[in-house]
């Protein structure tokens, strides 16, 4: 496992926006792990378009995070 680790100083709303982030991304990567995990024989493409169904499911899921934290 790759571990990165930096020290960051930005804005209450941009730690609050990586937040969101990074609890989406775990969201994300743990519904696609269930969803290969009761369907043996998923591929690359079929975890992606999950993704995009799961984006469609939950309006949160599909929002752009990055533009908080680029201000």
């Amino acid at each position: 496992m790759l571990v990165l680790e930096a020290k960051l100083k930005g804005k209450t709303e941009q730690y609050q926006a990586l937040d969101e982030a990074i609890k989406t991304a775990n969201f994300i990567r743990n519904k696609a792990l269930r969803y290969w995990m009761d369907n043996r024989g998923v591929k690359q493409f079929d975890l992606n378009k999950h993704c995009a169904v799961l984006a469609q499911e939950f309006e949160w899921a599909k929002k752009p995070f990055l533009l908080p934290l680029l201000r």
